[in-house]
């Protein structure tokens, strides 16, 4: 293993070599030549050794480029970057202007190499995340524990994780817990504990003892696999602003190739001492400069650098493009459970009529035991180390209502309010007045007390809230499942603008058609089940809350809180706006500069020197730019 890591590492260094060879040649060459010209000026550096000197400092930064030009002129694609730089530099050698015909070739690739390594320092941000990827699992097979890719595990295998080894797969802890770092997913740095029986996500790493994982999902669904593969493609999808660049390249590219030609040209009629070679340098010089390097360049760097520091801080944009629209958004719609709220129910407050709160829970807990909803988990999970154990007979569901059983021949009901009305049993007026969810039991036709459990709201809910209006935010509504009461509750003490509660899916979505029925309105939604996937894909921006959050819902969603909190809501909007920022300064300032340094060139102000340093530096300053955003806390 250590091996194969050196060898990388010499293939990467050799790597770094070569790239930079081809410039190291020409720049020696052509300062050879620049002191040749300087302190020879008599001499046998003339004529024909003079040009085969700079053709040869020329060829290596340039052939690449001549390459590529002639590759798009068979596709029948003249008017672009390669060819406007092939002509002018082509041109110099032509008019006599060897060294300055390398230079523009020279500074051309030394601002490629920049805008690589800006390139991949954005990579490395997004690689971080790809090295989380563990390249081999331990598994049980034939009473023995071998090493396999994770590719090649079973559901329903048996894995060994060792502390300090990542998790490979997404499955089951089996008699056994552990500590595990989840940074690389969520970018949580406090350890989570998890336990017999909860779910361990590949890519966590094990912090304390060994671990046995019975696997629950392929290499290729588990939740890592999906977040690389969304960040190996947020790239490829381009932002209506990058599209536009593109497009004003290709409209702006011949224009400026006819005005050359007109700028060579027209003068003879209108000059009286017209000099070819002069205007034709003028024309080259304009050419240079009107290269739309430092557009097409820094336009897609700036969102790299964006989907890069989000992804820094947690969040996954899945392309460009839903970081243009982000900054649109004016209304978040939010599910209650898991978005706002833990999801995880806990009992709050235990009334019982007779004064006897153990019975209460002892027959609550023998009841509810028979059913796999939340409430009745939250119940069962309560009394877990009461110690007092009650056997009920013959229980069945009564579907809306609650459960039936027996107990000592008498009958056991535990459930909401309707149920005990269906019995013709009378109860404490008090529960009716009671906001959380409530279980009512009665034992033997006869009351005996309620329990209430509550969802507890996630400790950045409100600051969520807070942070979203700050930014402009005018709509915070929250759509749940939950009791409308339950809904309206939470939603003043969150400060949010509307909630709507008892609702089914469906409508949830025709919620959000009511909204976007007001074209005015740009609205993201966020929820974590699967019943929210229909909503997500219907709103403008989809986020989902990734860090547990259901794989229908990653699917569908176009960006990801890997971290399960809300208030990155806010953090994403802020890097959104930041983007866009950048990449407006960056337009800004590589057009203005181009205009001034083109009407000095037609001029003949400007020489082709100045061209190169304009062309190549405002490509360097938009790329130190873009690249700002990379280091900066959101």
């Amino acid at each position: 293993m250590g091996h194969s890591h050196e060898h990388e590492h010499g293939q990467e260094r050799e790597k770094h070599w070569k790239k930079y060879l081809p410039a190291s040649i020409s720049f020696i060459l052509l300062l050879t030549g620049l002191a040749l010209d300087h302190f020879l000026p008599d001499s046998f550096f003339k004529g024909y050794v003079r040009l085969i000197w700079y053709i040869i400092a020329y060829l290596p930064v340039g052939f690449p480029v001549l390459k590529e030009s002639a590759e798009f002129i068979l596709q029948k694609d003249f008017f672009n970057e390669f060819t406007l730089m092939s002509i002018a530099t082509i041109g110099a050698f032509a008019i006599g202007e060897y060294p300055e015909g390398v230079a523009v070739m020279l500074f051309y690739s030394v601002g490629e190499l920049f805008q690589d390594s800006a390139v991949s320092k954005a990579q490395k941000n997004i690689k971080a995340l790809l090295d989380i990827r563990p390249d081999s699992a331990s598994v049980l097979r034939n009473g023995a524990f071998v090493t396999v890719k994770p590719e090649e595990v079973k559901i329903g295998e048996k894995i060994r994780v060792k502390p300090g080894e990542r998790v490979p797969l997404d499955g089951i802890l089996v008699l056994s817990q552990g500590s595990f770092n989840t940074s690389a997913l969520t970018g949580e740095s406090k350890p989570k504990r998890i336990s017999d029986g909860e779910t361990a996500l590949a890519g966590m790493i094990n912090l304390d003892n060994v671990v046995e994982i019975e696997v629950t999902k392929t290499y290729s669904d588990s939740s890592l696999a999906k977040i690389l593969e969304l960040v190996q493609h947020a790239s490829s999808r381009k932002a209506k602003t990058e599209l536009l660049i593109r497009r004003f390249a290709r409209i702006y590219t011949p224009a400026v190739f006819f005005l050359a030609v007109a700028l060579t040209l027209l003068p003879y009629f209108f000059v009286a001492d017209y000099v070819f070679s002069e205007w034709l340098y003028r024309a080259l010089v304009f050419l240079v400069i009107s290269c739309p390097c430092a557009l097409v360049i820094s336009v897609p760097l700036g969102y790299f650098g964006g989907i890069g520091a989000a992804s820094k801080h947690g969040v996954l944009f899945k392309g460009a493009n839903y970081l243009d629209l982000m900054t649109h958004v004016n209304t978040v719609v939010m599910d209650k459970t898991g978005t706002l709220t833990h999801g995880v129910f806990d009992v709050q407050e235990i009334h019982s009529a007779t004064g006897d709160d153990k019975q209460l829970l002892a027959l609550a807990a023998a009841i509810e035991s028979f059913s796999n909803h939340p409430i009745a988990k939250a119940i069962t999970a309560y009394t877990k180390d009461s110690g007092q154990k009650l056997e009920v007979i013959n229980v069945k569901e009564i579907p809306g209502h609650g459960l039936e059983g027996e107990l000592d021949g008498k009958t056991v009901l535990a459930g909401n309010v309707k149920l005990l009305k269906k019995y013709g049993i009378s109860y404490d007026s008090a529960v009716d007045e009671v906001v959380d969810t409530n279980v009512v039991v009665a034992y033997n036709n006869e009351y005996i007390g309620y329990i209430t459990i509550a969802d507890k709201e996630k400790e950045d809910a409100a600051d969520a809230i807070t942070q979203m209006k700050e930014l402009g935010i005018r709509n915070t509504i929250m759509l749940s499942g939950d009791k409308s009461t339950i809904t309206q509750k939470l939603a003043s003490k969150l400060g949010l603008t509307a909630a709507y509660g008892d609702l089914l899916p469906e409508e949830k979505v025709s919620h959000i058609e009511e909204l976007k029925a007001d074209k005015t309105n740009c609205i993201a939604f966020v929820g974590d089940g699967i019943n929210d996937a229909p909503a997500l894909a219907l709103s403008d921006v989809g986020i989902a809350m990734g860090g547990m959050g259901s794989d229908a819902a990653i699917e569908v969603a176009d960006v990801i809180i890997q971290t399960d909190q809300p208030s990155k809501i806010a953090t994403a909007i802020r890097i959104a706006k930041y983007t866009r920022s950048i990449v407006l300064q960056n337009i800004v300032l590589a057009i203005s500069i181009k205009l001034l340094v083109l009407l000095l060139g037609a001029l003949g102000i400007a020489s082709m020197w100045g061209a190169v340093f304009a062309d190549v530096g405002v490509a360097l300053l938009a790329i130190l730019n873009s690249v700002r955003g990379l280091g900066k806390k959101f």
